[in-house]
C-alpha cells in the first residue's frame, strides 16, 4: 500500500501517485490544446529567432554586436577613455545596467576586446593582467577582480562627436538610462576586426583586414565606386599572424560577394643548432593544443617518423611550439606534410552577414563600404545640423544682446524702475523688441560685464557665427564636401593607428602542395610508351613474372625506361604541350593489358598525339626538339619545372615548323639526324646552343634540299648504324652525307624493332 500523509484540510494523498492516474482523473480537454504549427512558430519561435539575430549574434554596420556596444559605452561614460585603469569587476558591474546578462558573460565579452587576449587586430581595451590568449584554450584568463582595464586610444574614433547627436539613443532594458543604437565610428571598424556570430538559422564570420589597406580602399571607393579594391586590400590580416595563401579569385569573391574560404598556414623557423623546428605563429582559427594533439597522433600512428618530441614552449615572448626532429631531415618537406595533415593550415570561411537598418544582409567588402559611407554621411549630417542649431541659438541670443548693448542705459533704467522681479523680462521684451529667451539671457548678464571690451567681443562673435552657420549650411547641401571630410578623417586614422601587416602573403602558385600519395612506398618499375599513345607502368616484380607484352594490332613501343614510383613524368605532345604527372598518380598495369590510353588519361584533343615521355627526379639534363625544317632546339629540362602542381604547360617548344622527334639527354652525347632523302649527320649535342626560352626555333643542323624534310633524330647508339662516326660533322649547319650502303640494311632492321 502506498504511503499516505494528511494535509491541513484532512484529505489524504498518495505520495507516489502515478502520472497516468492523474491523466485519467483530469479533464483531457484542459491538458491539451490543438494549434497549427505555423501559429506556434510565429508566436513562439520567430520572436526568439529575431531577438537572437537582431539583438545578440549579428553585428551592425559600426562593427559591434549589442553586447560589445553596451560594454564600451559603459566604459566611455565611466571616463575610462583618458582616465586610469580600473578593476574589470567595476566595469562588469556597471555594464549590467545596460546588458541584462550575467557577469561572466559580460566579462567574456570584455576579455575578447582586450589587448592582452590578442583576438583583435586593433584592440579596443587597454588591459593589465592575465586575459588568456586567442591561440590557446588552456590559458585561462584571471578573475575580473584581479585584472584592470581602460579604453584604448583608438576608441576616440568610436565615440567621436557622439555628444553632437550623431546617432540615436534609446532606453535601456529597464528605462533608467539611455544608450546609443550605433557608434559614429570614423573608419570601417566592421572590416578591421574579426567578428563571428551564430544566430538562429544564420551566422556571420567576418575576417579582419589591415587598417591602412581599409582606409586606402575606402578613400578610393569614395572617389570611384567601381574602383578595383583588390589593388588596396591585398588579403586578410589576422591578429595571430600566420601566412595567407593568396588567391585572386577568392579575394574577388570576398570583395564582391562577402563569401570565400581563405587559407591560412602557420609560420616556422628551423634551429640548426638544436635541430628543431619552432612554430611561432598559427592560423587564427585554431589553438596550439589542437595542433600538438594532431602531431602527437600522427607520430603515434607512424604516419610521421621524422619527429622525436613535441613541446609547448610558449612564454611571455609569445607562442612557440617546438618540434625536435631527426638528423638530416628536410624541415620544409616535413612542414609541408604537417600543413596537409594537421591544423597548421586551416581555412577561414568568410560569411559577411551584417545588420543593415535592422535587417541581416550578406555583403562583400564593396557593399559594406557602400553602407558604411552612407551611414557615416548620415552621422556627419546630423552633427552639422546639431552645430547649426547650437550656433543659431547662440546667434539668436547675441542678436538680442546686441540690441541691449546699443543702449545699455535704457536697459539699466528699465531694470531699476521695474518694481516686481517678474516684470523685468516682459519690460525688457517690450522695451527692446526681443523675445523671452533673449530677454532672459540679457537679464542674467553680470554687471561687471557691461564694459566696452565685453560689448566688442560679443558683437564680434555675431559676424563669426553668421559665417560659420552659412558654411555649415553649404556643407550640408553639398555631399562632396562631406565625402572630403570623411576622407580626411580616414587619413588621420590611418596615420595615427595604421601598422604593418601581421599576416604574410604567399601566392597560391608558390605553395608546395603535399598530397597523400607522397607518403606511398617507392618501388622500381618500367615505363612503356607506344606509337598509338598507350602508356604502361609495370612494377619490375610483375614484369619478371610475366614478361610477355600485349599490344594493340599494328602498334609498337617507342620508349622503354626503367624508373621508380616516387617521381615525375612529362609527356610531350605534337601540339607544343607538356603534360605533367607524378608517376604514382598513374595506375599500375600488367604486361597482359594494353595500358592507359593517354588521350583519355590526359584529356587531350583527338588530333593531339603524345610523342615522347621523360621521367625525372630533379629536372636535370636537356631536351632536344627536331623539326621538319632541319632545325634542332636545345632547352634545359628544368625549364618545365614549376613550383605548383600544374598538369599542363603550353608553348613547350617552337611551332614554327612541325616537330619530328624529341629527345632527352641527361648528359651531353652524340646524336644522329636524318632527312627523308637519307642524308645523315652525327654531331655532339654540345654543338647545339642551350636556349633560355622554351619556344626558341633552335639552330639549323641539317639543310634539307627542296621537297625534303628532317625525318628523325636519335641517340647515336640507337640509330642502327654500323659506324655513326662516318657521318660526324664538326660544325653546323651541314647538308649531311648520304646513307652508306653498309648501314641501310642495319638501319632498316633497327627501325623495325
Amino acid at each position: 500500500m502506498a504511503e499516505k500523509h494528511r494535509s491541513n484540510s484532512g484529505d489524504t494523498h498518495p505520495v507516489n501517485k502515478k502520472f497516468d492516474d492523474i491523466i485519467v482523473e483530469s479533464d483531457p480537454s484542459k491538458l491539451f490544446r490543438e494549434e497549427r504549427i505555423t501559429t506556434t512558430l510565429e508566436e513562439n519561435y520567430m520572436p526568439y529567432a529575431m531577438s537572437v539575430i537582431v539583438s545578440r549574434a549579428i553585428p551592425d554596420i559600426d562593427g559591434f554586436k549589442p553586447s560589445h556596444r553596451k560594454l564600451l559605452y559603459t566604459m566611455y561614460k565611466k571616463g575610462l577613455l583618458r582616465g586610469p585603469r580600473t578593476k574589470s569587476a567595476n566595469v562588469v558591474g556597471e555594464t549590467m545596467k545596460l546588458n541584462p546578462h550575467g557577469d561572466q558573460a559580460i566579462y567574456d565579452t570584455l576579455v575578447r576586446l582586450t589587448r592582452g587576449n590578442q583576438a583583435l587586430l586593433h584592440p579596443y581595451v587597454d588591459s593589465k593582467g592575465n586575459f588568456g590568449k586567442q591561440y590557446s584554450r588552456e590559458m585561462q584568463c584571471a578573475a575580473p577582480r584581479y585584472t584592470e582595464v581602460k579604453l584604448d586610444k583608438i576608441c576616440e574614433e568610436l565615440f567621436a562627436d557622439m555628444d553632437r547627436d550623431a546617432v540615436d539613443f534609446v532606453d535601456n532594458y529597464d528605462g533608467t538610462m539611455k544608450e546609443p543604437t550605433l557608434f559614429p565610428v570614423t573608419f570601417p571598424t566592421i572590416l578591421v576586426n574579426s567578428t563571428e556570430g551564430l544566430a538562429v538559422g544564420m551566422a556571420t564570420k567576418i575576417c579582419s583586414f589591415n587598417l591602412r589597406e581599409v582606409c586606402e580602399a575606402t578613400c578610393a571607393y569614395i572617389d570611384d565606386k567601381d574602383c578595383d579594391l583588390s589593388h588596396f586590400i591585398v588579403a586578410p590580416d589576422f591578429s595571430t599572424g600566420g601566412t595567407v595563401i593568396y588567391s585572386q579569385s577568392v579575394l574577388n569573391q570576398i570583395i564582391e560577394e562577402g563569401r570565400g574560404s581563405v587559407k591560412i598556414r602557420a609560420k616556422y623557423r628551423f634551429d640548426k643548432k638544436n635541430n628543431c623546428i619552432e612554430i611561432y605563429e598559427i592560423p587564427y582559427t585554431t589553438v596550439c593544443e589542437t595542433i600538438m594533439d594532431d602531431i602527437v597522433k600522427l607520430v603515434k600512428d607512424g604516419k610521421i617518423k621524422e619527429i622525436v618530441d613535441v613541446r609547448d614552449e610558449t612564454d611571455l615572448g609569445g607562442l612557440k611550439i617546438t618540434l625536435d626532429v631527426r638528423k638530416n631531415i628536410d624541415p620544409d618537406a616535413l612542414m609541408n606534410k604537417l600543413y596537409k595533415m594537421t591544423s597548421l593550415q586551416e581555412n577561414f570561411a568568410c560569411n559577411f552577414n551584417v545588420l543593415i537598418d535592422g535587417r541581416p544582409q550578406v555583403l562583400g567588402v564593396r557593399g559594406l563600404l557602400a553602407e558604411w559611407v552612407r551611414f557615416r554621411i548620415g552621422c556627419i549630417k546630423r552633427e552639422i545640423q546639431f552645430d547649426i542649431k547650437t550656433k543659431s541659438d547662440k546667434l539668436h541670443l547675441l542678436k538680442g544682446l546686441e540690441k541691449i548693448l546699443l543702449d545699455i542705459d535704457k536697459a539699466i533704467k528699465i531694470v531699476r524702475e521695474t518694481e516686481s522681479d517678474d516684470l523685468v523680462i516682459p519690460n525688457l521684451m517690450w522695451g527692446f523688441g526681443i523675445d523671452e529667451i533673449q530677454a532672459n539671457f540679457v537679464a542674467e548678464i553680470k554687471l561687471r560685464n557691461l564694459n566696452k571690451e565685453y560689448i566688442l567681443e560679443k558683437t564680434g562673435d555675431i559676424a563669426r557665427l553668421i559665417e560659420e552657420i552659412d558654411d555649415l549650411k553649404d556643407m550640408l547641401g553639398k555631399e562632396n564636401r562631406i565625402r572630403t571630410l570623411i576622407k580626411r578623417q580616414l587619413r588621420d586614422v590611418e596615420k595615427k593607428y595604421g601598422k604593418d601587416r601581421l599576416t604574410d602573403i604567399i601566392h597560391e602558385d608558390d605553395v608546395v602542395t603535399i598530397t597523400k600519395e607522397e607518403l606511398i612506398d617507392d618501388y622500381n618499375l618500367k615505363l612503356f610508351l607506344t606509337r598509338d599513345g598507350y602508356f604502361k607502368k609495370i612494377p619490375m616484380i610483375a614484369l619478371r613474372n610475366n614478361p610477355e607484352q600485349k599490344l594493340k594490332e599494328d602498334d609498337e613501343f617507342t620508349q622503354e625506361i626503367e624508373w621508380h614510383n616516387k617521381s615525375e613524368i612529362l609527356f610531350f605532345s605534337d601540339k607544343q604541350c607538356v603534360y605533367k604527372f607524378r608517376i604514382h598518380e598513374l595506375p599500375d598495369c600488367k604486361a597482359a593489358s594494353l595500358g592507359e590510353y593517354l588521350v583519355n588519361t590526359l584529356d587531350i584533343s583527338g588530333d593531339e598525339r603524345i610523342i615522347y615521355m621523360v621521367p625525372t627526379d630533379n629536372y636535370s639534363g636537356d631536351m632536344l626538339f627536331a623539326f621538319e625544317n632541319g632545325k634542332v632546339a636545345r632547352v634545359p629540362l628544368n625549364a618545365y619545372e614549376t613550383k605548383t602542381n600544374r598538369k599542363k604547360l603550353i608553348n613547350a617548344y617552337s611551332d614554327s615548323s612541325p616537330i619530328v622527334d624529341a629527345l632527352h639527354l641527361s648528359v651531353p652525347g652524340d646524336i644522329v639526324c636524318a632527312t627523308t632523302n637519307d642524308r645523315l649527320v652525327t654531331l655532339k649535342s654540345d654543338l647545339i646552343p642551350v636556349k633560355s626560352t622554351k619556344s626558341s626555333q633552335g639552330v639549323q643542323v641539317l639543310k634539307p634540299k627542296k621537297d625534303y624534310k628532317l625525318k628523325y633524330m636519335k641517340k647515336a647508339d640507337n640509330a642502327g648504324l654500323a659506324d655513326a662516326n662516318a657521318y660526324r660533322i664538326r660544325s653546323i649547319p651541314s647538308p649531311g652525307s648520304f646513307l652508306k650502303k653498309d648501314d641501310q640494311k642495319a638501319q632498316q632492321l633497327s627501325l623495325l624493332e
